[in-house]
């Protein structure tokens, strides 16, 4: 009996801190890759589109930004070590990547060094560097080593889904905020993303002077 008890209770300390993990990894990557925030992007890039047409740039986005992040939260640390680059190195240059992106978005609404408009605007500037940025690369790199690669790969596939379900309910969602309220979104989105940022940075440097 006393045997069962402890069976019990380790079973919901696992699932209680797999599931504190697992939300804290989702919460980190959903305000990093901030889908709601890129929907004036989404819209301004795919005005001239068919809704066919948006739902594949769309869907183009979303698989290649998964494909992305799953590809270096299994081998991310192996991919920086080929080319001589500590973590600490990458939190560094992704923190301040990611800070440049949430000035732009702070002051601008959007991210203007997307280039020019094309068939491969699925790709680029939505699944890199926005969605897949650096920050979004960091983000599961070190929940990888942090919470382990289930928890990681299942916090990307919820949050590549409901990138999905976003920009696929673009229009409604469009609606009921307007572009106004999708700016005020856009710069409060920004305002954390810059802070996460700094403390990129700050980690970084800390693992780098310690």
């Amino acid at each position: 009996m006393n045997e069962f008890s402890m069976l019990v209770q380790d079973t919901i300390y696992f699932f209680n801190t797999f599931g504190l993990d697992l939300l804290r990894s989702i919460i980190a990557l959903f305000v990093v890759i901030d889908p709601l925030g890129t929907i004036p992007l989404f819209i301004s890039i795919t005005q001239k589109k068919t809704k066919k047409e948006r739902n594949e740039i769309s869907k183009t986005a979303v698989i290649t930004a998964g494909g992305l992040l799953i590809i270096f939260a299994i081998a991310g640390t192996q991919i920086l070590s080929i080319f001589g680059i500590t973590i600490a190195s990458f939190m560094i240059a992704g923190g301040i990547l990611l800070f440049i992106i949430s000035v732009e978005l702070l002051t601008h609404g959007s991210w203007r060094f997307g280039g020019d408009i094309s068939d491969d605007s699925g790709v680029i500037p939505l699944a890199f560097p926005l969605l897949a940025g650096p920050g979004a690369i960091a983000a599961v790199i070190l929940s990888f080593q942090t919470t382990g690669l289930i928890i990681t790969l299942i916090s990307i596939v919820i949050v590549i889904g409901i990138t999905y379900v976003i920009y696929y309910l673009t229009d409604p969602i469009y609606k009921i905020l307007g572009r106004r309220g999708s700016l005020i979104i856009t710069r409060v989105f920004a305002i954390l993303v810059a802070a996460i940022a700094v403390q990129y940075i700050v980690n970084g440097l800390q693992t780098l002077l310690g």
